[in-house]
């Protein structure tokens, strides 16, 4: 690198982000962006992972597109940017047609230089044909593990994400994550074609972070965390929970305490989450009992405790959530108290996600009696099979990989418009050509009460004009202010390349690739709760899990401190109550197509609710998840054995 671009990023560094050093890292992934080279940045949560797109965003040309699975990251980001005068902007599902269309003109105009994108934005033929023309400059992906088939998150989305960039004819890409092992780490650099020498990795370890383990009693955990809390030094912190209504029933416990706590999940009103993390954020000693839906991105550096009241569900997600601790670098503590019992709930989520071996086979029925080329609708493909809609997209995702298909453009079956300006108005701003095409795209709508109706097809083909130009067409007079827009029934686009084959023998290995995973990801609690046992030092163990080993151990861990190991009793639930089996009993001479097979019976008793459970109202029966504590092994030998 020149000595007149080092300079620039110097510049820009303090100018722009009022810092005068680097975090270990950041330097070599900027440098590496700025010479034209593709990166990997894998950095602890709180590392500094943002600005390693964040600056060279101001350097580069082009725009950076940063792709990110989280709103709460992309506005906080944004915010934060916009304090520092740096223009920012974000593309989510939360902006109105206004907003956007204003966006993409700051975009176009160079005032904007850094756009947020989530994932299911670029599944939008509409935002496609919006950014088609732009030059990207920077493609960064954050969450970058999701790419990965071995990594604890995987989305299936994101495997297109590589081919997509390549499609923008992005000039470099940067993966980001906290949480890559180093076979996650490979499958990162194959997909975006990152030299080994490109991926920077900063040590995992951070010394601040105090880890520590117990291993409690159900009874004994709330006296336990209330004891921490008003023992402890002040500090905020957050209360890791693994169910909604945990979350509201701690919250509350800590509150009859006199403990400052509320709590934070999915299930509450956007703007009641809003206010608690406002208050979270501005707080020195709060305390949220949260889900997972709490933490990513947020920017707060004086957390000063994370508990898990229910385990993680991997090292991984440990890992993630301990690092939203002590960003400032002081001392924080990270604890871990144990319920044995707690597996069963997290091990029952794992199976609910696996489909019967027969929804696998419908689904490749369905698929396979589809035309060469052909779009379909995740939705109604998961409603047709009973397969969870993320892994109906998963067997999609493994016929693409192993070679069967290969995704094309999504597109939206249904686009409605409405005029907020005479058509005239609209054609007197085109001559020629253009002028021609608009009067026959025009002359395609069919007139509704308030909206009119544009049938792509139909258009097209009286055109005679591909759809992108029709979308374009869209777009563009959408951005202008002179239609509105809503487009629905969104499908998505895929082109078979070679037969399936024998069904049954592709159904039961692609069956068995989903019963893998499942067993992949108990094994991953097994690690969770050897950490738990504190067998050895805590941090060496987390270390070794990502690839590194520490030179000698914290010195300041559970372990570390003579404290453990922890003895881990085995899981207390009783077996399958006569009540259990005569619902069953009852419920399939009722519902026999719904519970033919031994698992379906087993995620009914369990509470596991599916597609075909939730259109029949089957999650509505009192007897709907009755053995939600009993392990979902237990409750599938039982009903294999009925």
């Amino acid at each position: 690198m020149n000595d007149r671009i080092a300079e620039e990023i110097e510049a820009v560094l303090l100018r722009d982000f009022q810092l005068k050093s680097f975090h270990t890292g950041q330097r070599e992934v900027i440098e590496r962006l700025m010479a034209g080279k593709s990166a990997a940045a894998v950095f602890p949560t709180g590392g500094g992972k943002s600005l390693c797109y964040q600056l060279p965003s101001q350097l580069l040309p082009g725009t950076t597109v940063v792709i990110s699975p989280l709103i709460s990251l992309m506005k906080d980001q944004c915010d934060a940017l916009a304090r520092r005068g740096i223009a920012a902007a974000r593309l989510d599902s939360s902006l109105s047609q206004q907003e956007f269309n204003e966006t993409m003109r700051a975009i176009r105009e160079g005032q904007t230089k850094l756009l947020y994108v989530a994932p299911e934005r670029f599944f939008n033929e509409r935002f496609r044909a919006s950014i088609g023309d732009l030059r990207i400059s920077l493609f960064a992906v954050d969450e970058a593990h999701c790419i990965s088939r071995w990594g604890h998150n995987f989305r299936p989305d994101y495997l297109k994400l590589a081919e997509l960039a390549r499609q923008l004819q992005a000039e470099r890409v940067l993966a980001l994550t906290a949480t890559a092992t180093p076979p996650v780490l490979d499958d990162i650099r194959a997909a975006f074609d990152i030299a080994a020498e490109d991926a920077i990795r900063t040590p995992f370890f951070r010394p601040n972070l105090v880890l520590r383990s117990s291993v409690l009693s159900a009874g004994d955990r709330d006296a336990a965390l209330v004891a921490r809390l008003q023992q402890r030094p002040p500090g905020a912190g957050i209360v890791y929970v693994s169910l909604q209504k945990t979350a509201e029933a701690v919250a509350e416990m800590l509150a009859r305490h006199g403990i400052d706590a509320r709590p934070y999940h999915a299930g509450l009103d956007a703007a009641v989450r809003a206010e608690t993390q406002q208050w979270f954020l501005e707080s020195s000693d709060a305390t949220v009992v949260a889900t997972i839906a709490f933490g990513m991105g947020i920017d707060k550096p004086d957390i000063r405790y994370v508990y898990h009241y229910n385990p993680p569900s991997s090292l991984e997600s440990y890992a993630q959530e301990i690092g939203r601790a002590g960003r400032d670098g002081g001392d924080s503590v990270c604890e871990l108290l144990l319920v044995a019992d707690d597996r069963v709930v997290l091990e029952n989520f794992t199976y609910g996600d696996t489909p019967t071996r027969q929804a696998v086979g419908k689904l490749l029925e369905l698929i396979s009696g589809q035309p060469e080329r052909f779009h379909v609708s995740h939705y109604q493909l998961s409603a047709e099979t009973d397969i969870r809609i993320l892994v109906a997209r998963t067997l999609l995702t493994y016929l693409e990989l192993d070679g069967y298909l290969v995704g094309t453009s999504p597109r939206y079956d249904s686009y409605k418009l409405k005029p907020l300006v005479t058509s005239e108005h609209i054609l007197s701003h085109f001559k020629g050509e253009p002028r021609q095409f608009l009067v026959g795209m025009l002359s395609c709508l069919t007139k509704g009460r308030t909206w009119f109706l544009l049938n792509m097809a139909m258009a097209g083909r009286r055109l005679k004009c591909e759809r992108q130009r029709l979308v374009k067409a869209v777009e563009h007079l959408a951005e202008r202010g002179w239609i509105e827009v809503q487009v629905s029934d969104l499908v998505h686009g895929y082109h078979r390349l070679k037969p399936f084959g024998d069904v049954k023998v592709l159904a039961d290995s692609l069956h068995q690739r989903l019963i893998d995973r499942e067993a992949a990801e108990i094994t991953r609690l097994d690690d969770v709760f050897e950490l738990a046992g504190a067998g050895g030092c805590l941090a060496d163990r987390l270390s070794q899990h990502f690839g590194e080993a520490l030179a000698e151990p914290c010195g300041r861990c559970t372990a570390c401190c003579g404290e453990g190991p922890w003895e881990i009793p085995p899981i207390s639930a009783a077996g399958i109550g006569s009540s259990a089996t005569a619902a069953i009993v009852e419920l399939t001479k009722r519902y026999p197509d719904h519970f033919v097979d031994p698992r379906n019976r087993a995620r009914f008793l369990c509470g596991l609710s599916g597609p075909a459970f939730t259109r029949a109202r089957l999650t509505r029966d009192a007897r709907f998840g009755i053995c939600e504590r009993v392990p979902f092994r237990r409750v599938l030998e039982t009903m294999q054995s009925m």
